[in-house]
């Protein structure tokens, strides 16, 4: 039996006068309200930014165990076991020494150039070595960033924590170096604790940028190491830039600023400033310490605000 023409017409007023569907019932508001009460978030919601500090100084203890942890079966199945910790710094700069030092002759101009050189590798090596485990934090440690929930930031500030404490391994050989090649105990080898602090917090800042990225596209990782090599190339590790240019002043005027306000070259210096007698403040560019602390800044509050961003993103997909 069809409906009437009067029962359609009530139907269709009817469906006319409910009103439309929204995206929250009162059944979701009493659930939203009751989880607000009990302080229960959505699972993997980033945080604020200062509840983002907060929780990570919380773990504090955690970075620096897990840094600690790697650096200690970093070499666990190699016979000399953490000897390779200073020897390869050492073979790095006995390598550079021979093919920069020697065959081109990078040393001629240079006081004290084995110092130089060992100061230039080793610095170098803890901003490389951060950036690419940083590279690598999230995207190579899927498992525990899927399995338990931290601040990811952790991860990366790990890994830079873990190549500060290799360096000071190294720091401990520069030391005889710098002995043994007849330089001085000075009161100015002071300052070394302060440029580390600003380098270490550009690494970090840096490794949680590069973090970030190596999660999105797993691929840099792979380019990283061909970018690292062309900065450390332009970084003065193995030349003195303030002796090429006095050397060629048919270089443009550019080139000298660009050089020397280099993050890299700017902690290099400070630390061959710090620790060498024969590198002289007016081998430093002006207010070197204002661009190193600058640099580090800018990394380091920059890069932490980039990796927070994404902070929800990270073990899915």
């Amino acid at each position: 039996m069809h409906p009437s023409p009067r029962a359609k017409a009530a139907d269709v007023s009817q469906v006319l006068d409910t009103p439309p569907p929204t995206a929250t019932t009162p059944a979701d508001d009493d659930l939203a309200a009751l989880a607000a009460r009990h302080g229960l978030t959505v699972s993997g919601a980033r945080p604020s930014l200062p509840e983002y500090v907060r929780q990570l100084w919380a773990r504090r203890h955690f970075i620096a165990a897990f840094s600690t942890a790697r650096l200690t079966s970093q070499y666990s199945q190699a016979k000399l076991g953490q000897v390779w910790q200073v020897m390869t710094p050492l073979l790095n700069a006995a390598v550079y020494f021979l093919i920069f030092g020697v065959l081109l002759g990078t040393k001629r101009g240079v006081p004290d150039y084995v110092p130089f050189l060992v100061t230039g590798v080793f610095v170098w090596t803890f901003t490389q070595s951060s950036i690419l485990a940083g590279t690598r934090a999230i995207s190579g440690n899927q498992g525990l960033v899927r399995a338990l929930h931290f601040p990811r930031a952790a991860l990366p500030i790990s890994f830079c924590l873990q190549q500060l404490q290799q360096l000071l391994f190294s720091m401990a050989a520069l030391v005889v170096i710098l002995l043994a090649f007849g330089v001085p105990v000075a009161f100015s080898w002071v300052l070394a604790i302060p440029a580390l602090i600003l380098q270490f917090t550009f690494n970090a800042g840096m490794a949680m940028f590069m973090a970030r990225l190596g999660a999105k596209t797993p691929d840099i990782a792979q380019l990283m190491p061909f970018v690292l090599r062309t900065w450390m190339y332009i970084s003065g590790v193995m030349w003195s830039i303030d002796h090429l240019l006095s050397q060629h002043n048919d270089l443009p005027s550019w080139v000298g600023p660009v050089l020397q306000a280099n993050p890299a070259a700017v902690y290099i210096d400070l630390m061959r400033f710090a620790l060498i007698d024969s590198f002289h403040a007016s081998q430093l560019p002006h207010h070197v310490w204002l661009i190193a602390t600058g640099w580090a800044l800018l990394a380091g509050v920059g890069g932490f605000i980039y990796f927070w961003k994404a902070e929800e993103t990270y073990g899915r997909g």
